[in-house]
């Protein structure tokens, strides 16, 4: 595929490149957002275009193609945005009930439940604040969270091979510590 000028000078970081671009791409993309089934997205398709615009800047360096191949590009970023805009309003997704007061939870048949729940949450982050930082992060991940490694190492920026060594640690440490910590009062 032959390298187009234009595309070589916006990757050069030519404003007028970028803005002819933009002028030339933008109000499709917009269009063809608008267009596509949004199902109840919470993000506007001019966010989407923004977002998609900065990943296609940010991203630039790795991009070879000409215009046509770049047009295909940005909006197969602007369909991915797209699809984690509607994932993300799906799981964000809640009905409506009538607001319960604490004590009323407190003292309803879930009581136990709810009391044993907020005395794990509170024992877990006081076992885990023992922890170095980087083995406490990685244990928030993968055993709270349940991310999996690889996952963690992208959401902490580490290595996959870092997250495991610093998850050994910290289990390690904590089958030290446990015993000393208990989770109920006494």
């Amino acid at each position: 595929m032959a390298e187009d000028e234009l595309i070589a000078r916006a990757r050069d970081g030519d404003p007028d490149a970028w803005r002819e671009l933009y002028e030339s791409l933008t109000g499709r993309l917009l269009v063809w957002l608008k267009a596509r089934p949004s199902g109840d997205v919470a993000a506007a398709p001019e966010d989407l275009v923004s977002q998609s615009w900065l990943v296609a800047a940010h991203s630039i360096a790795d991009f070879r193609g000409d215009r046509d191949a770049f047009a295909g590009w940005l909006f197969g970023i602007a369909r991915n945005h797209a699809a984690s805009a509607r994932r993300r309003t799906l799981r964000r997704a809640t009905a409506p009930t009538e607001p319960i007061g604490i004590s009323e939870l407190l003292t309803g048949d879930g009581a136990p439940d709810l009391a044993d729940k907020v005395a794990g949450a509170e024992w877990t982050r006081a076992v885990l604040a023992t922890l170095p930082e980087r083995e406490r992060e990685v244990l928030s991940c993968t055993e709270v969270a349940g991310l999996s490694s690889q996952q963690t190492a992208v959401a902490l920026g580490m290595t996959a091979t870092a997250v495991r060594v610093a998850r050994h640690r910290g289990l390690s440490r904590l089958r030290r510590t446990v015993p000393e910590v208990s989770p109920t009062p006494g």
